[in-house]
């Protein structure tokens, strides 16, 4: 996997995810799928591994496409059994709730610099969400202060991850 794409996505992690608290490349949907299964298929072998990042930059550039693949992405967690046992969060480029406008600063939340599926176990989640206090407030949280960021801000933060990795690499 490029670096850029591994340091653009850290650097996401980090500035976006983290530091504002918010909770192999496939080339074509099929390829796509069978990365998912075989990460599925890993993290059922090795339960020392909490949580990962399925990164795929070259397939699902749109996000009505993206979104429709994650009802394949669900269809497969029932067909492996593992439905309940792992959670898919779904990050993107140009990530857009229902019923938000395309701009709205509380997308970011969900924006990624790369289309990225981050599989998380549920029992992991909700051991956290059992030790976090108000953790019904956290989506209520996130879209006051991506409003108050504001749209401007939050694309610059997330240009900025892209720039960064492209000059670390160079």
């Amino acid at each position: 996997m490029s670096e850029i794409v591994i340091e653009t996505v850290r650097l996401w992690v980090q500035r976006l995810v983290v530091d504002l608290n918010l909770c192999p490349f496939a080339r074509s949907e099929e390829q796509l799928l069978a990365a998912l299964q075989a990460e599925l298929e890993r993290l059922e072998r090795d339960a020392a591994i909490e949580t990962t990042l399925l990164i795929h930059p070259h397939v699902l550039q749109h996000f009505y496409d993206y979104n429709q693949f994650l009802d394949v992405a669900d269809q497969l967690l029932v067909q492996m059994q593992l439905d309940g046992v792992y959670q898919i969060a779904s990050f993107h480029p140009q990530y857009q709730f229902a019923g938000t406008m395309p701009d709205d600063a509380e997308n970011y939340s969900n924006r990624s610099p790369y289309p990225l599926l981050h599989l998380l176990r549920e029992d992991s989640l909700e051991r956290a969400i059992a030790s976090y206090p108000d953790v019904e407030q956290i989506p209520e949280r996130n879209i006051a202060l991506m409003n108050r960021l504001g749209s401007d801000k939050l694309k610059a933060l997330l240009d900025s991850c892209v720039g960064a990795a492209g000059a670390a690499d160079g």
